[in-house]
């Protein structure tokens, strides 16, 4: 799989971030932080309203890597992540990973990750190492 890899291909896709995805996965995680769920609470912080949790906001990398880019079969190596601007539910969110670099010889796969907000805003930006599902003829 890694051979039909080219540094330079790009996937991308929207998804907007609902009130009850933040929900879901504050009760998944069990981070039930007040600057996501409650509105007197957030009006106290930095961001005057409830905001989408860093690492939901993240995970949305995982559909590339899981499935949209090249099938599915790709494992998750490392993520790194920087938060630069707040996500707030409802927010539109365009996800995008772009391959920077490929190690034929270790079968990894370097992306950059972004992730911006409907005025092309950069919310979250990062890099990601993965490690594509080898087939017979590349054993």
């Amino acid at each position: 799989m890694i051979r039909k890899i080219k540094i330079g291909d790009e996937t991308r896709y929207f998804r907007t971030i609902t009130s009850e995805d933040v929900r879901k996965f504050g009760e998944l995680s069990g981070d039930m932080n007040k600057a996501h769920f409650d509105p007197e609470f957030a009006k106290t912080t930095v961001f005057k309203t409830p905001i989408v949790h860093g690492m939901l906001v993240g995970s949305l990398f995982s559909r590339i890597f899981g499935t949209d880019f090249i099938g599915e079969g790709m494992i998750y190596c490392n993520q790194s992540l920087k938060f630069l601007k707040p996500v707030y539910p409802d927010m539109l969110l365009e996800v995008v990973a772009k391959v920077i670099n490929i190690d034929y010889d270790r079968n990894r796969v370097i992306f950059s990750t972004e992730i911006f907000n409907e005025n092309h805003e950069c919310m979250v930006t990062g890099e990601a190492m993965l490690m594509p599902r080898k087939v017979k003829d590349q054993l």
